[in-house]
């Protein structure tokens, strides 16, 4: 498949790359483009803007997470009807899992794709030092193809000439635009990284405001030949087959997504997936939706920010009795992060506020200071349940400020999970009955026959219940 594309990569977090990505994004619109955009990683709050600035769905790319033949076969069936591809990278360029390895990084992905990069530089404080910067990115790994650079923050035109030139003869790489540097353009940020697109009432005139600097500062025509220029991306066979169950056409089964302002975190990839194997999403809010959807044989409670609005959920005091009934009855329900904390028995804030939630999970939430367990994470299933088998083992993201009081034992925790970064193996989660809540997120391209027994156990007990 040829299709233009352009990665954004940065030489570290917080360089700009979210804000040169989306400010991109609706550019190329003016110019008449359709832009399908992506997010290297597990990120789910930056998709956020990229989709409302591309009016596409974002898609999550994933070298860890997703087998290789599938995360092809992904970024081409999203591409499609879309006139280019614009990527946003994670981290550093070349930051992944190890200190010295590829796997996980934005330059293994654009390896994966043939797609040359637009590095983006910081460089409000240093004018000839940005070359050695971006030489030390193009030396380190030459099969990565840094076609052009973006220099952001800069004090005003001079600054730009001089950082440009430097750039150029120095470090032989292009400089095909730049950002000043103010405070307009900031993006605002909360505990686990930018405050999501859905909370942020301002992000359209940011985003605005960045669209007509990048028209303004950009050599959109350059950027637009480097990604015409990116080679072919080879399919892959992909030994995973749909099987749905049933009939897609006239028995789709209704599965209930938690889906408001409090839970928005899902890989779209998830959803869609559980559809092409017969489910049909309906979804609901836990803030404001008294009861839940009528029919739903299953529940996907996915994360997301419960913290920031605990004292709305715990008031919805007849949903969480009809979900208790209903998952005491064997309704399945499956819940990542944010759905297991609402899931359990109370959730504290950090100001030490505590709010009854819905009290299937046997432990309290406490929200703390700083990250917990944070990273990538590789389960075993300890427990059977509707979802995994004992001893399967999945990849998953984990990325939260909370921990589990008086945490289910051993009995009932539903994996053993071992950071990729390093550390000891610990119990995780809670399985019980029809009930699977843990902190770790799944990409279900990751072992998709699990997205399979999803929809079968919905299926299984809808025909129970008639």
């Amino acid at each position: 498949m040829k299709i233009p594309r352009i990665l954004i990569a940065g030489t570290h977090s917080g360089v700009g790359k979210t804000s040169a990505t989306a400010g991109l994004c609706l550019a190329l619109q003016e110019l008449g483009l359709k832009p399908q955009p992506f997010k290297a990683g597990p990120d789910y709050i930056d998709p956020g803007y990229l989709t409302r600035a591309a009016g596409r769905p974002c898609r999550n790319l994933d070298t860890w997470l997703v087998p290789r033949p599938s995360l092809t076969q992904l970024f081409q069936r999203a591409c499609k009807g879309a006139d280019l591809a614009v990527i946003e990278g994670v981290m550093g360029l070349y930051d992944g899992i190890g200190p010295v390895g590829e796997h996980g990084s934005t330059a293994e992905l654009a390896k994966m794709l043939n797609c040359p990069v637009l590095l983006v530089i910081d460089a409000g404080a240093v004018s000839r030092s940005a070359a050695a910067i971006v030489r030390g990115f193009v030396e380190l790994d030459r099969q990565v193809q840094i076609a052009g650079c973006i220099v952001n923050r800069l004090s005003g035109p001079g600054h730009y000439r001089l950082v440009k030139e430097a750039i150029e003869r120095l470090a032989h790489v292009p400089v095909v635009g730049w950002l000043p540097r103010e405070d307009r353009f900031h993006l605002p940020e909360r505990h686990l990284g930018l405050l999501p697109s859905q909370e942020n009432r301002a992000w359209q005139a940011v985003l605005s405001a960045l669209k007509g600097k990048i028209r303004e500062l950009w050599d959109l025509d350059a950027v637009l030949r480097i990604a015409r220029k990116a080679e072919p991306v080879s399919a892959q066979s992909n030994p995973f087959v749909l099987r749905p169950t049933g009939s897609v056409r006239t028995a789709r089964i209704p599965i209930g997504v938690a889906l408001d302002e409090a839970f928005h975190f899902y890989y779209p990839e998830n959803l869609e997936l559980l559809e092409e194997l017969g489910a049909e999403v309906v979804p609901f809010s836990p803030l404001r939706d008294r009861q839940l959807p009528r029919g739903v044989a299953a529940l996907y409670l996915g994360g997301g920010f419960p913290e920031e609005f605990a004292p709305e959920l715990s008031r919805n005091r007849s949903l969480h009795q009809q979900i208790r009934e209903r998952v005491g009855g064997g309704l399945p329900a499956y819940a990542e992060c944010g759905g297991l904390m609402v899931l359990a028995r109370s959730l504290s804030t950090a100001r030490g506020r505590r709010y009854p939630m819905v009290g299937l999970v046997p432990a309290d939430v406490q929200m703390t200071d700083r990250l917990q367990n944070f990273g990538y994470q590789e389960v075993r299933a300890r427990k059977g349940s509707f979802l995994a088998r004992v001893g399967e083992r999945a990849r998953g993201h984990e990325f939260h400020h909370s921990v589990l009081r008086q945490a289910p034992g051993s009995a009932t925790a539903a994996y053993q999970a071992e950071a990729r970064h390093g550390g000891r193996p610990r119990l995780e989660g809670y399985a019980r009955g029809s009930l699977l809540a843990s902190y770790i997120h799944l990409h279900f391209w990751n072992k998709p026959r699990w997205a399979e027994r999803f929809v079968q156990a919905a299926r299984k007990y809808s025909m129970g219940r008639n």
